[in-house]
């Protein structure tokens, strides 16, 4: 999916186009952070009940719910749908209405959740707050540097798109070699590749603003730009968490 008109134009005719324009980009990145935090609400709330429903922490037993999720062959629905939905998004939000693209949307981030939902089993609730914190804090940061920086960050994010494709190819590795040392370096390097995305991605949707876009071009410009910074938190989290979460 490319939408062409990444760079905000410059030499505009007088002081109040600038002012109008700079008053759109910001309503267009308004949008974009708030369709990112309300999915990762939506996430979040999906992963707390169906992680607290998927349990007796009585008996430390799973229950009904959770032999379904993840022990039967529906685990495979679970893990695999939310790959499926961003894909879909991703390559047809062009044929979508804002209405559709919006709606696959929040599907997408109740996907993730239900596919989050065990590290409720794995780690301390304390211990994912802690996490979950910090990784707000460290993204808002990365991401005000990507936003504000006057630096030109697309050499440093065909790197990190590179090292992107490494990393799954790495994990995917670790799923058969069940290495926990060659666990903890993927999640350095993981912490590493996905902090620097933030910033790359952010600076990337902001240059992506047009102010003679139309409303449906902009809608779809805003949906992507929050899906990007949702991936980039989400994976920057769950990096994280490996690395310094207390398990149960």
């Amino acid at each position: 999916m490319a939408f062409p008109e990444r760079n905000v134009p410059t030499g505009y005719g007088s002081r109040t186009d600038t002012a109008e324009i700079d008053q759109g980009l910001r309503s267009y990145m308004l949008k974009v952070y708030n369709y990112m935090t309300i999915g990762l609400a939506v996430t979040g709330i999906v992963a707390y009940f169906s992680g607290n429903a998927a349990a007796n922490w009585q008996t430390g037993e799973l229950t009904a719910w959770g032999q379904a999720i993840f022990m039967s062959p529906l685990r495979w629905v679970v893990i695999f749908a939310p790959l499926a939905a961003v894909m879909f998004l991703s390559f047809g939000i062009q044929r979508l209405s804002i209405a559709a693209a919006q709606a696959l949307y929040w599907v997408y981030a109740a996907l993730m959740g239900l596919s989050l939902s065990s590290i409720f089993l794995v780690y301390t609730g304390q211990s994912i707050t802690q996490v979950f914190f910090i990784s707000a804090a460290s993204f808002a940061a990365l991401s005000l540097y990507g936003y504000t920086t006057k630096r030109d960050l697309s050499a440093m994010g065909s790197f990190l798109i590179m090292g992107l494709f490494g990393l799954i190819i790495a994990s995917l590795v670790n799923l058969f070699m069940q290495s926990s040392a060659f666990e903890f370096a993927i999640s350095v390097i993981g912490v590493g590749i996905f902090a620097g995305l933030t910033a790359y991605d952010t600076q990337t949707i902001k240059e992506m603003y047009f102010e003679g876009d139309d409303a449906g071009t902009a809608g779809r410009k805003a949906i992507m730009g929050a899906l990007n910074l949702y991936m980039d938190f989400i994976n920057l989290f769950i990096m994280l968490l490996r690395l310094v979460g207390d398990r149960r």
